[in-house]
């Protein structure tokens, strides 16, 4: 059988330099064929140049679903810096969903070689990707996790990931097109030309609401919201807590929020939300 790696960068890639940290062409490629298992032929594909992952966007979303497609009976490893594996995780799951595919993400909070945690993970996602079920998941930290609705919770320790159980759908297309979307994020005493103009720029937003829905009784800024939704810009709303989702009518607080025409994210986190802009028609 085949196995595809896709290997992005990040920091299980990389090795010491007199400037650092720094990636280094065939250390997980070497680590992976070094794991492989008797009668599995690997199909490497590596970015050339490797990437920091807080470099990773919708461009290179699109490029990995190429390698997926382009290999269709194969389960895929896909190693990938942390700092973005929660947005990459929910592109992937959604764009992938119902197709029948086996991913592991995999990386680290320590470069392979360096007695952390790069060689567990590694050992982790070659078990993961050649059981059966279909979807997206992360090897890290002894633990299997869906990768729709990842958190990272913590930038340091091995334990950096958590995962938000998330509600997937045949998405309406596969693959990123060029949009204007960003993550908003409430605050109190938001400044609403700040909101406004930020809307102006963007063809759709989610919005980081306090709590299970609640915002500030603004009236200026539920008109900025109803505004740019009565515009066609869409707006779709999810809780700043890590977990527990939206609850509309709850508390009298969130009433102007949802009569402003903006969406109920539920449960999604926000790159959850997010991807899920990218993927509508």
């Amino acid at each position: 059988m085949k196995l595809v790696l896709i290997h992005t960068g990040g920091t299980i890639g990389m090795a010491e330099t007199p400037d650092g940290l720094a990636p280094k062409p065939g250390l997980v490629e070497d680590a992976i064929k070094a794991r492989l298992p008797e009668g599995v032929e690997l199909v490497e594909h590596v970015f050339d140049p490797l990437v920091d992952s807080a470099d990773v966007g919708p461009d290179d979303w699109n490029h990995i679903l190429d390698v997926i497609d382009a290999e269709p009976d194969a389960p895929v490893i896909l190693t990938h810096g942390t700092d973005t594996m929660a947005f990459t995780g929910a592109a992937l799951s959604q764009a992938l969903f119902g197709l029948g595919r086996r991913v592991v993400m995999c990386g680290s909070m320590l470069p392979l070689g360096m007695d952390g945690d790069a060689e567990g993970n590694l050992d982790l996602a070659l078990q993961a990707v050649m059981e059966p079920e279909e979807g997206v998941f992360l090897a890290f930290a002894d633990q299997i996790m869906p990768a729709a609705g990842l958190v990272k919770h913590n930038s340091h320790q091995v334990d950096a990931f958590r995962s938000v159980p998330q509600s997937l759908t045949k998405p309406a297309v596969r693959r990123f097109a060029p949009r204007n979307l960003a993550i908003l994020t409430l605050s109190p005493a938001l400044p609403v030309a700040a909101l406004t103009a930020a809307l102006s720029a963007l063809d759709g937003a989610v919005l980081r609401v306090f709590g299970s829905g609640t915002m500030m009784n603004d009236p200026d800024l539920i008109a900025a919201l109803r505004a740019a939704t009565d515009s066609g810009t869409p707006i779709r709303c999810v809780s700043q807590c890590e977990s527990g989702g939206l609850e509309p009518g709850t508390y009298a607080a969130g009433a102007g929020l949802w009569s402003a025409g903006v969406e109920n994210g539920g449960n999604q986190t926000a790159e959850a939300a997010l991807v899920s802009l990218w993927l509508r028609n």
